[in-house]
């Protein structure tokens, strides 16, 4: 991916000033203090947000994005909120039983970090070439982070990840990237 001359503001304020970024296929960790752009940059990489200047670059792909708030369902279950967004129900089961969350529970049974790593499971089978992750790792401790980063990993794809923790980043075997 490749950005170049970005520049990005809103209500008044100047997010991005001629701001250039070029990462490789695998993982990219950005990170920094609150407030630096994190999320705003993966809103405009995933064509949520238009820059005021400069080009985005992602080679054309189709992305997956799992934001900051779960977005997911109350009414529905586990399994019903993922496959809203996929047909696969088998890889679905599989996926959840490695994330240890039963699919059959309803969203307004789960915990913080239950839910959290349903939205993980929904932004992991949606079918597409690069993930966008703001903030995965909320609500986990150090033992899940470690299994989830494995489980990021291991889906071989281009993927740009928030976070403040350098653990985290390590978890990933990711290219960091401070703002």
């Amino acid at each position: 991916m490749k950005i170049s001359n970005l520049w990005f503001s809103y209500d008044n304020k100047t997010v991005f000033e001629d701001f250039f970024l070029e990462t490789g296929e695998g993982i990219t960790c950005l990170m920094g203090a609150s407030g630096r752009g994190k999320t705003t940059l993966l809103k405009l990489v995933g064509g949520l947000l238009k820059p005021d200047k400069g080009t985005i670059d992602n080679g054309g792909k189709t992305v997956s994005f799992m934001f900051q708030e779960d977005r997911l369902l109350p009414w529905l279950t586990v399994r019903e909120n993922i496959l809203l967004v996929t047909d696969k129900a088998r890889e679905t089961d599989e996926l959840l039983q490695e994330l240890e969350v039963d699919g059959n529970l309803k969203i307004s049974e789960l915990s913080g970090g239950m839910a959290r790593r349903v939205a993980l499971a929904r932004c992991l089978l949606y079918d597409r070439d690069m993930l966008l992750m703001d903030e995965p790792f909320k609500g986990m401790d150090s033992k899940l982070i470690e299994k989830v980063a494995q489980i990021i990993i291991r889906q071989n794809k281009t993927a740009l990840i928030t976070t403040h923790s350098l653990e985290e980043a390590k978890a990933l075997d990711a290219e960091v990237v401070t703002l």
